[in-house]
């Protein structure tokens, strides 16, 4: 195996570990997610995806749909209060809900312009596997004049739903990479929500 695609392949499994770490107890269904449920989840928001990267509307039109679409399909509490971290705890009830709000415009239009990126591409769903409590459905993108890569997608029912909580695109984990962010936000305004989520809403 190329020395290349060993590294990938290690980096992947790393992030899918680190992001079942970071992930907070969810609880479990009676009727617990199936890989298959899981994929077909992935398989819509995909649809969605490529019909959006395909239809030439204006940027500002595109990213309103990302915005439905991550509406639709992502777990925006659960990400947000991984992120936020330990501060989530002892949060209030109404700090928290101003913080998911504020997290949830900002996430939609930060990942809605990576996903604007994908333009002229395609992305295609390949498997599924569970992993812990939850599943990894792996996505190849590709893009005009350059090399396939993974875009891995984790999916829950743990907030009663079907719902992907994480991705992780060409290795990078981005509950991770958002909390780092977020947590490096937070600091400069010296641990307050209140300041932090009016900062995020001047990002969305």
């Amino acid at each position: 195996m190329p020395n290349n695609l060993l590294k990938f392949r290690r980096r992947t499994f790393l992030s899918t570990a680190l992001a079942g770490a970071a992930l907070p107890l969810l609880p479990r269904r009676a009727d617990a997610l199936t890989t298959a449920q899981a994929q077909s989840l992935v398989e819509a928001a995909v649809a969605d995806v490529n019909r959006v990267i395909a239809s030439g509307q204006s940027q500002s039109a595109m990213l309103r749909e990302f915005e439905r679409i991550f509406r639709t399909y992502a777990d925006v509490p659960t990400i947000a209060r991984s992120v936020l971290g330990p501060p989530a705890r002892s949060a209030s009830n109404a700090q928290l809900r101003s913080f998911t709000d504020a997290f949830q415009d900002y996430f939609s239009a930060k990942y809605g312009r990576r996903f604007r990126e994908f333009e002229g591409g395609t992305i295609q769903v390949q498997s599924a596997r569970p992993v812990r409590s939850f599943f990894e459905v792996v996505s190849v993108v590709t893009l005009r004049g350059q090399s396939p890569f993974e875009l891995n997608w984790l999916v829950s029912d743990g907030s009663g739903r079907p719902l992907f909580f994480n991705l992780i695109i060409s290795g990078v984990n981005l509950m991770i990479s958002e909390r780092t962010e977020i947590g490096a936000m937070l600091e400069a305004r010296g641990g307050s929500i209140e300041a932090l989520t009016q900062h995020l809403r001047t990002l969305a």
